[in-house]
């Protein structure tokens, strides 16, 4: 078993699993320590717990809740691998008025999860612009909608509020350069990491981690025209971990890489201005 944990935050961690049991392997009994939930990406698994039996494929998700004892098996399949979600005490409040839902064991593949499912593949590989930690959470709402069969409230925003999300825009915009989570942008706003994702977002029409990269986006284009440094420089001071990270992000944004934009402001003629048009336009 290979486990990898791509994200740490206290509103909820995610661990990559990839098991390459073989079939008949002996199974081992082992036991919950937090509420949770795996998307099982690939290959399949059987799954005991509270007396019943479950056989999870790919797009399934599995629910768990703290002290619960379970058994893996891999009678009918070889390996398999998850992406597992462990929720903070403070996530499990604000999204769970139907405690029961921990105890559902799982959930067969149902499009409404599978396409979040997705999505966190895509964050957790550095291929979407939504944060891994915000997906988690989109997740864990519609887990508790679907199992529940209760719609979360709608957000009504009061003045207040739209003040609130504002604010937090402006300490992002101030701070971008700066490593920024959504534990650490809820914090700075009085809100639970949950709340303050639904808020910013309603308000903004942006997560706020898309509202970090475009902020860190804006800055780089400015740099690009106007400052002679190198690319690998700029793409550090506004607050890219990394240049392959800064140049995936940025081309996927403006449609074009960064060294081409930097040509296009510095007046070079030809297909890059189309280019260029086109992918602000899109």
């Amino acid at each position: 078993m290979a486990v990898t944990t791509v994200l740490r935050r206290e509103t909820l961690s995610v661990i990559d699993y990839r098991c390459t049991a073989l079939p008949g392997e002996p199974a081992v009994v082992e036991c919950h320590s937090t509420h949770g939930m795996a998307y099982v990406q690939s290959g399949s698994f059987g799954y005991r717990s509270r007396g019943k039996s479950y056989e999870l494929v790919a797009g399934s998700l599995l629910v768990t809740c703290p002290g619960d004892e379970y058994v893996c098996t891999h009678d009918h399949a070889h390996g398999d691998r998850c992406l597992s979600f462990r929720l903070g005490p403070e996530l499990v409040d604000a999204v769970a008025d139907h405690p029961g839902i921990w105890q559902i064991g799982c959930l067969p593949p149902l499009p409404e999860l599978m396409v979040l499912g997705e999505l966190v593949q895509a964050a957790a590989s550095g291929h979407s612009d939504v944060g891994l930690d915000e997906v988690g959470l989109w997740l864990t709402a519609r887990l508790v909608e679907l199992a529940s069969g209760h719609a979360l409230p709608p957000l009504h925003v009061a003045a207040r509020d739209r003040g609130r999300a504002v604010h937090a825009a402006l300490w992002i915009d101030a701070n971008a350069d700066q490593a920024i989570d959504l534990d650490a942008a809820a914090r700075q706003a009085g809100l639970s990491a949950f709340h303050f994702l639904r808020l910013f977002t309603r308000v903004l029409g942006v997560t706020p981690k898309q509202y970090v990269i475009r902020a860190r986006l804006r800055r780089a284009a400015r740099l690009l025209a106007e400052d002679t440094r190198p690319i690998t420089d700029i793409a550090y001071q506004v607050g890219f971990g990394d240049l392959s990270n800064f140049v995936r992000t940025f081309h996927r944004a403006a449609g074009v890489s960064p060294r081409q934009f930097r040509r296009a402001s510095r007046g070079d003629r030809g297909a890059i201005h189309h280019r260029l048009a086109r992918g602000l336009v899109d």
